[in-house]
């Protein structure tokens, strides 16, 4: 089965990990480096493809100070090819729009298709009430309608499902407009990916249609600083869970028995028989204790899926 029939399959989990490419200007032999590293790492995970992200300076969406510096990376569709053929595994692009107009994202979408990468996670701007060339609804239905036939996917953020603004009905409308699948923000209280996740079910029934394929996101933390950086990328950590995190001998692994525990609550809920739902595991960190421990996560978060009724 392809990833693709595997994201529309109702009736199983899909399991991804999430990398980022390495820094832009990285010499050939450095990225080979990686991908071999990232290859040793992952052998032998059940994945069904691979997350590669398209980081940019997202400094206009906060005004919280960065806790690392934002750094280029080579081209995520470069890394996603090496990585391919290096692992034999099927990679998601995620491409964020950033200041692109609809005719350089009709190159984006021909270039994509030479190099037969053809499923893509389509990136909003971070900056609110900016006025850009390409909204993201128009670049999903361009993107979908490609003769190519590319599987588009979208981000869903369940902390900013609320009251006055429906992160349901965003799912909604971006599965209408071709979203096939969602890829969560990091996870790091169940409550509101519960509330977003029962709300969505929902309004699919509402409106007739069925829920598309959910994949949440979850990485280990071990240090402050990385904790601090989640934060800044909006991932809801309690304070509890920073004292709980951080007051433990072993915080690392009491991170990942939080992200297990976190887990086993949302697919404790009625919604989890009947919207399809995955895994999808990343290290948030360039720090060898955290990146070794998003395996030993992914190995945990793997057993509650499998395990579920």
């Amino acid at each position: 089965m392809d990833l693709r029939a595997r994201l529309t399959d109702r009736q199983t989990p899909v399991f991804l990990y999430g990398t980022t490419p390495p820094r832009a200007g990285s010499r050939p032999e450095q990225v080979a480096d990686a991908i071999d590293k990232l290859a040793a790492r992952i052998q032998g995970l059940p994945l069904d493809g691979l997350v590669v992200y398209d980081i940019q300076d997202e400094s206009g969406r906060t005004s919280l100070p960065r806790p690392f510096p934002f750094i280029a990376t080579v081209d995520p569709r470069q890394y996603s090819s090496l990585l391919r053929n290096r692992t034999r595994l099927t990679p998601i692009v995620y491409k964020a729009l950033g200041a692109l107009d609809e005719a350089s994202w009709q190159s984006w979408l021909v270039e994509s298709a030479q190099a037969d990468l053809r499923y893509v996670s389509i990136v909003g701007r971070p900056t609110s009430g900016v006025r850009y060339p390409l909204a993201l609804s128009r670049a999903v239905r361009l993107a979908a309608d490609h003769p190519a036939r590319f599987t588009i996917g979208g981000v869903v953020i369940a902390e900013r499902h609320n009251d006055e603004r429906s992160e349901a009905a965003r799912l909604l409308a971006k599965a209408v407009e071709g979203c096939r699948y969602f890829i969560s923000q990091t996870v790091y209280h169940a409550e509101p990916t519960q509330r977003l996740l029962r709300d969505y079910l929902r309004d699919c029934r509402g409106a007739g249609l069925e829920p598309r394929r959910i994949v949440l996101t979850f990485a280990p933390c071990g240090r402050p600083k990385t904790l601090a950086f989640l934060r800044w990328l909006g991932v809801n950590v309690a304070p509890e869970t920073e004292r709980t995190i951080f007051g433990a001998a072993n915080a690392l692994a009491k991170s990942i028995e939080i992200c297990r525990d976190n887990l086993r609550r949302i697919l404790e809920q009625p919604y989890a028989a009947h919207i399809p739902l995955g895994v999808n595991v990343e290290s948030v960190s360039i720090n060898r204790d955290e990146i070794d421990a998003s395996i030993e996560l992914f190995h945990a978060l793997s057993e509650v899926m499998r395990g579920r009724p």
